[in-house]
């Protein structure tokens, strides 16, 4: 049988196909039986890319047997005239619409990467927590998500481009049409919690 890339294994998991290796059995090495696969993650995630200027947001729902699709994705766009509270509404505003009427399990965001300038960090940071807000609200768990993991998980490359990612993204959900990057990068966070969801 050829051998499976990391993508198709991700996929063939999140479709329940992906069967557990066989173990020797007799000798005094041998371990005991390893219990049965967990179920393939099954529910609407919401994937969260945070930034001041262009937050992406993905709503991607995921059925055991199935592709994963992307429902709705959108960046929030806040030009530099505005002021941060507008922006940090804005953000909170278009979650908030985003989980409205949805039955949306969880949300996915990716976490601050390190950065040296402080200004950028408390920026970011307030992003985050505008996003993170408008979950809360809505009485909902909320996972995060290193970039390296979500890369790792999605493209099996954990220094991958973010072109290498969209285009991953996209073949994982089957969309025809481009994503703009920050959307991309917010599916990726969904199928990455889908992919690793330990439940």
């Amino acid at each position: 049988m050829a051998r499976m890339t990391v993508r198709q294994m991700w996929k063939a998991k999140l479709e329940g196909r992906l069967a557990p290796a066989p173990r020797a059995s007799g000798g005094p090495l041998s371990r005991p039986a390893t219990p049965a696969l967990r179920m393939a993650f099954a529910g609407r995630v919401l994937g969260i890319d945070p930034s001041l200027r262009g937050t992406g947001l993905a709503l991607v729902e995921f059925t055991p047997g199935r592709v994963p699709v992307l429902l709705r994705c959108q960046t929030v766009r806040v030009p530099a005239k505005h002021p941060m509270a507008f922006a940090l509404a804005e953000i909170h505003r278009a979650v908030t619409a985003f989980l409205a009427g949805t039955e949306v399990r969880h949300v996915a965001l990716e976490q601050t990467i390190f950065v040296q300038n402080f200004q950028v960090a408390q920026i970011l940071g307030a992003a985050r927590g505008a996003a993170m807000a408008a979950a809360a609200l809505h009485t909902l768990e909320v996972f995060e998500y290193p970039p390296l993991r979500v890369k790792q998980a999605v493209v099996g490359a954990g220094r991958a481009s973010k072109e290498q990612m969209a285009r991953t993204v996209m073949a994982l959900l089957g969309h025809g049409r481009p994503l703009a990057s920050d959307e991309a990068d917010a599916a990726g966070v969904a199928l990455c919690h889908a992919f690793t969801w330990r439940g």
